[in-house]
Formats: C-alpha cells, structure tokens, sequence
C-alpha cells in the first residue's frame, strides 16, 4: 500500500478503511476473529455500554486483545446536543479516546440522525479539540456544514441504520464526496460487499458498519468480503471506470474489420 493509500483523519494515519462496530456478535471469540479478518485499525462502540470508571476492564473492551486500535466510541442513546456532548466529556476524561463519533436521534423508531442537534454538537466538540465524526443524514447541505463546524470527517448513511437497505440515493453521496474536503465515511444501511463497493466506487475515503459483519451467518468470512470489497472498490474509483454510453462499443475493431 503506498502513501497515497492513506487515510488521514485528524493527525492519525490508517492504512485500513474499514471502521468496524463491536456489538451484537454471537460471542467474543467470534467478535475477536471478525476483528482480525477486518484488517480494521478503528472499532467503534456505544458510551453507554462501556464502564467508564474502569476502561481497561469493560466487558467488551477486554475481550479486544493482541493490537493497538483507534477507539471511536459513539453517543447513542443521546437526544440532544447538550446529552452528546457530555457523554463525550465523559468518555475522554475516563481516558477512553478523543475521538467521537455524535450519533443523536430524536425517533427510536427511525434512528434517523437529528441534523439540528448533530450541528450543534459538533460545533461545541470539535471547539473542544475532539476528533469529531458525526453520523448524519446523506444531505449535502448539511454534510458541508458539518465540516464547516469542525468535523474531522463526515459520516452520512447510505440507508436507516441497520436495514441493510443499500444505497437508497448515489446521487447524494456522490454530490457529498465531491464538496467534501474532509473524508467521508459512510456509514449505516450497508447489507452486502455489493453496496460496500458501490460506496467506495463513488469516492467514499471508508465503511463504518457493524450489523452486516456481526449479524452475518458467518460474521468472520462477512468481515473478510467487506475488506476485500472495500478495496476493491477503492482500486476501481482510482482506476477510472469507463463513461456510460447508450450504445454498444466494439472492443475487437468491428468497424475496421467490416469495410475491409
């Protein structure tokens, strides 16, 4: 992989660009071995499922073994801004990580991110000096005033979080990835390797999933595909695909052959 493969966020350097969740495995050795398969550098996890008096022992974070990872704890749970942001605090105080993921829905039905609260969130954050990733609806407006606000990179969803719909709407992300100036990691709604390349193809700089991998028939050889299909899909966008035409294209010189 060579430099320009890199991933920056903030001021750390990854070299995978699958973000991965931790919950809703079978059990921890197979949370482990998909961990492992992933190639991931990032996990990601819920604040509130984690014993912030004692980190080091929690009950998911312990079962983490034999590497060094990139902690991105998330605010779910959280309705307001003023909730995510102390439940932040919180989790950086405990020495937990500095980055954070502002996850708030106001519709436990939807899940669906509240864009006002989300901004406001990430304002106060990232003047804080966290390394603030919020989750958001894939609305380019609101995408590009995220950064505006001090994302270190923005997370909109392909789909409602946990469907596994796919992608409702490449026209947003691919308008999303191309104002963006800071990377986009796509996140929520992914169900197959298929939608995972879609993304990257369009130019997204990574996957954050969890459902998909852990909620798999076989969660280790799904983290597998998605590595494989995320960069794959990468090579493919930086390949340059062939523009789309209306009508076929001989590849064996038809033409020429023809008029001889």
């Amino acid at each position: 992989m060579t430099k320009k493969d890199k991933l920056v966020i903030g001021d750390v350097e990854l070299s995978s660009r699958f973000f991965l969740g931790t919950g809703r495995y079978p059990n921890p050795f197979v949370q482990n071995e998909a961990i492992r398969e992933s190639g991931t550098e990032v996990l990601t996890f819920a604040i509130r499922r984690v014993n912030l008096e004692a980190p080091d022992e929690d009950a998911i974070l312990q079962h983490v073994e034999g590497k060094i990872f990139q902690y991105l704890p998330n605010t779910s749970g959280a309705k307001t801004a003023e909730e995510a942001v102390r439940i932040a605090q919180l989790a950086k105080a405990s020495g937990l990580s500095s980055w954070i993921k502002v996850e708030i829905s106001a519709n436990e039905k939807t899940l669906l991110p509240d864009p006002v609260e989300t901004l406001k969130a990430t304002e106060q954050l990232a003047k804080e000096g966290f390394t603030v990733l919020p989750y958001t609806s894939d609305d380019p407006v609101l995408c590009k005033r995220l950064e505006e606000a001090g994302a270190a990179a923005v997370m909109p969803g392909a789909a409602p979080i946990g469907t596994g719909l796919g992608v409702l709407n490449p026209y947003n992300l691919s308008l999303i990835i191309e104002e963006a100036n800071v990377p986009i990691i796509v996140d929520a709604g992914l169900g197959s390797a298929k939608d995972v390349t879609e993304v990257m193809e369009l130019g997204a700089d990574g996957v954050l999933m969890n459902t998909p991998v852990a909620k798999a028939k076989d969660p280790v050889r799904m983290a597998a595909a998605m590595k494989h299909a995320i960069e794959a899909g990468r090579l493919s966008y930086e390949a340059g695909r062939i523009q789309k035409k209306r009508y076929a294209t001989a590849s064996s010189g038809y033409e020429t052959f023809i008029s001889k």
